[in-house]
């Protein structure tokens, strides 16, 4: 991988006290960890007094009577009514929100883009942030944007959340940082992490310039698929995700907060660090997994399943079986399956596919798709491989093979994707991808028995 020269930014951030190291694992789990001793109360939640003089504070992420209510109690220094003073409105252009139905812009066809390059301009995880396509809409809490992110520059005093949206994080190069208010995730490539909708956290750079894609869910969480008949084991275990334990600032300085609300941009000012939570219990919390530690799943005879078999998470949409989000993962795997064309088949679908390519080399798209690439194929839009992939595989001698060196993925979502102007006018799109299926010919032959 070519090396950039763009220059990192990388302010001394302030630590937060507390074992931040660690990590706590499950998916979904009841959590409780506290920074300093005793500083979480034992068999209630509001006590009449908390010790050390923190405030009880709940940070909800499902309605109050929902079947799996979701909450987490915060123990902090601060209520957060005193993290939020008057706000002013402020422009960040690049990051978009559903509806965005740009007339300029066609979204209708197949598209692939070479990785956004870097820039010398600081750019922070706020700043930084390019939205390709958006689906849904934001105000009503249906559908999905995703973004490129591109940082080299660490957030000072500088705090942000959404409440909008939970933010699916995957990292193509560079490491980050997530000081939040529930602990300290470090996330690097071939990982992704999940920020909840509501919590506040600082995005500082440990080795940059960092490059990534994130999916923004506007709808339900995003949880472990139902297995099925595949039963209880493989694809991604609960074990694998990890919550990060409690660790705070007690830090008086001029700081900024901005929110993201209903696809717009506010500012704060406030006198001191919001990342003040000493204790918290609770399931509502941000994790981080491993991509290596996904066992996928496959056909060990004859055809080839449908990706599914690859989901890592998905967000329900309300309707059974059809998701508001999928996140599914194409890594390393064994090829073992006899008379069959190995690489995913030619198909129009109802969902609409966005793929990022972490790393390698994507096996129905030999050229072009490259590490930090993106493509999308909208709804009911034909795509397939091309003439080398098809004619590869259809050629090849099926031996057991094992697809290595290969980590993409996919954003699939129920809605129409819709590209903003970014994509369509400023991403670097390879405006010869629909050329990749121009040289596939004509094979049919009316011989009885002839292939």
């Amino acid at each position: 991988m070519t090396k950039h020269t763009v220059p990192t930014r990388m302010q001394k951030a302030p630590s937060l006290t507390g074992p931040h190291e660690g990590y706590m694992p499950g998916f979904g789990n009841d959590f409780e960890t506290e920074a300093l001793p005793g500083a979480l109360p034992q068999g209630m939640n509001s006590p009449q007094k908390c010790n050390y003089g923190l405030y009880g504070e709940q940070l909800s992420g499902t309605a109050f009577t929902a079947e799996t209510v979701e909450r987490t109690w915060c123990y902090r220094i601060r209520p957060s009514v005193k993290h939020s003073h008057r706000y002013t409105k402020i422009d960040v252009p690049y990051w978009q929100s559903a509806p965005n139905v740009d007339r300029d812009v066609l979204s209708l066809g197949q598209y692939r883009w070479d990785p956004v390059p870097h820039t010398d301009a600081p750019l922070t995880w706020i700043t930084g942030m390019r939205t390709m396509t958006t689906a849904g809409d934001v105000n009503t809490q249906v559908g999905m944007a995703s973004h490129i992110y591109l940082v080299n520059t660490s957030m000072e005093d500088d705090y942000f959340f959404s409440a909008d949206s939970e933010l699916l994080v995957v990292p193509q190069e560079g490491v980050l940082r997530f000081s939040t208010e529930l602990g300290i995730i470090d996330l690097e490539p071939k990982e992704i992490a999940i920020l909840p909708r509501g919590l506040l956290y600082r995005v500082e750079v440990l080795e940059g310039p960092a490059r990534g894609f994130v999916c923004e869910n506007y709808g339900q969480k995003f949880e472990l698929p139902g297995r099925g008949p595949i039963g209880a084991n493989c694809m991604a275990n609960p074990r694998d995700f990890k919550a990060p334990v409690a660790a705070f600032e007690d830090r008086e300085a001029p700081s900024t907060v901005t929110i993201k609300w209903c696809g717009q941009f506010h500012r704060t000012e406030i006198g001191h660090s919001p990342l003040d939570v000493v204790a918290w219990h609770g399931n509502y919390a941000p994790v981080k997994y491993n991509l290596r530690t996904y066992c996928p799943v496959g056909a060990i005879l004859f055809d080839h399943p449908d990706p599914s078999i690859f989901t890592v998470l998905t967000a329900p949409s309300g309707v059974p079986g059809t998701a508001n989000i999928d996140f599914v993962l194409f890594r390393e795997r064994w090829m073992v399956a006899e008379d069959t064309f190995r690489p995913p088949w030619y198909h129009k679908n109802i969902m609409s596919e966005l793929m990022g390519n972490i790393y390698g080399q994507y096996d129905a798209k030999p050229q072009g798709f490259i590490p930090g690439g993106m493509s999308l194929h909208n709804m009911m839009i034909p795509h397939g491989p091309d003439k080398i992939a098809f004619e590869g595989a259809s050629n090849a001698d099926l031996k057991a093979e094992k697809l290595d060196n290969t980590m993409s993925f996919m954003f699939e979502t129920r809605f129409p994707q819709h590209l903003t102007a970014f994509a369509g006018q400023e991403a670097p799109l390879q405006d010869d991808y629909i050329d990749c299926w121009s040289d596939i010919e004509k094979k049919f032959d009316g011989t009885p028995g002839k292939k």
